[in-house]
């Protein structure tokens, strides 16, 4: 509680910039990499050099994530992205800085979102930069493999899904629909990728306007989110982190809440609110 009371006040302050990772996400059925339902352990997410380099990886991808992609593409935002919609709405929060790429915060109701990684509704060709929309790719690929099909259990944290061999040596990829013969790449940032300057310097001059920064369900392992709370922390500005289990920019928060994020941000939202109807809970 004192926790939270702390964070309240922090919040209710204003000038808020949000940082969020896929522990933000687990309530609606992504999992994530390192907290409760990460798999981690189980799961070597695709890198940029793979797929870019082995035709045999990139239509594993591709197999893998058709089918995970229409989860991904069901998934709803829950209460934690309500709740950060609605301190949007009450004035309080100013930008949205997200390492997902799942499109929840827009779809909750959040403006100014700057997606770090990408989203993965958003299909880019290598060759000729056109983009197009997932459900045009899944519309192709479904014609592509008319009798593709695999019962899925879970979709893992990159969109994708465990497939046997067998089933991915049966599908068949597709090239840009418009030059021909580009290779198409969901526009996400893949692990060994670099995310886009521009989008990082966006970033940064958010967290350089703010009056403090709010960490929502990241271990801030890597240091493509870790970098903003060392640069507040470098500049004064006030850092908060809500989490389950701890994170790598603990040491630069003043304030660290442990608990589900569907639990405190609901209760957050309402207290510097004034009612929870305000975040649509």
């Amino acid at each position: 509680m004192e926790s939270l009371d702390a964070l309240t006040s922090l919040v209710a302050g204003g000038g808020v910039v949000v940082l969020s990772g896929a522990g933000l996400s687990t309530e609606s059925g992504i999992p994530d990499y390192r907290g409760p339902s990460g798999v981690a352990r189980r799961h070597t997410p695709m890198t940029y050099q793979a797929f870019t380099r082995d035709p045999v990886a990139r239509r594993r991808y591709w197999a893998r994530s058709h089918l995970g992609w229409r989860l991904i593409a069901g998934a709803a935002p829950n209460g934690g992205h309500r709740a950060v919609a609605g301190l949007q709405r009450a004035g309080l929060v100013d930008a949205v800085i997200t390492q997902n790429v799942d499109g929840l915060h827009g779809a909750a109701g959040s403006t100014s979102v700057i997606e770090l990684h990408g989203r993965l509704d958003e299909v880019t060709c290598l060759d000729c930069g056109n983009l197009t929309s997932r459900e045009e790719l899944d519309r192709r690929l479904r014609e592509a493999n008319p009798d593709f099909s695999a019962r899925v259990a879970a979709v893992n944290p990159d969109g994708d899904v465990d497939l046997p061999d067998e089933q991915v040596e049966a599908f068949r990829t597709v090239d840009c629909g418009i030059c021909g013969t580009g290779m198409l790449k969901p526009d996400v940032v893949f692990f060994g990728e670099t995310v886009p300057p521009q989008r990082v310097a966006r970033c940064f001059e958010a967290v350089g306007r703010a009056r403090s920064l709010l960490v929502l369900g990241s271990s801030l392992t890597v240091m493509s989110g870790r970098r903003f709370v060392i640069r507040a922390a470098k500049q004064g500005i006030p850092v908060a982190i809500v989490n389950q289990g701890p994170t790598r920019g603990d040491g630069h928060a003043s304030v660290c809440v442990d608990a589900p994020l569907g639990a405190v941000l609901p209760e957050l939202a309402a207290r510097v609110s004034g009612s929870a109807a305000t975040v649509g809970v």
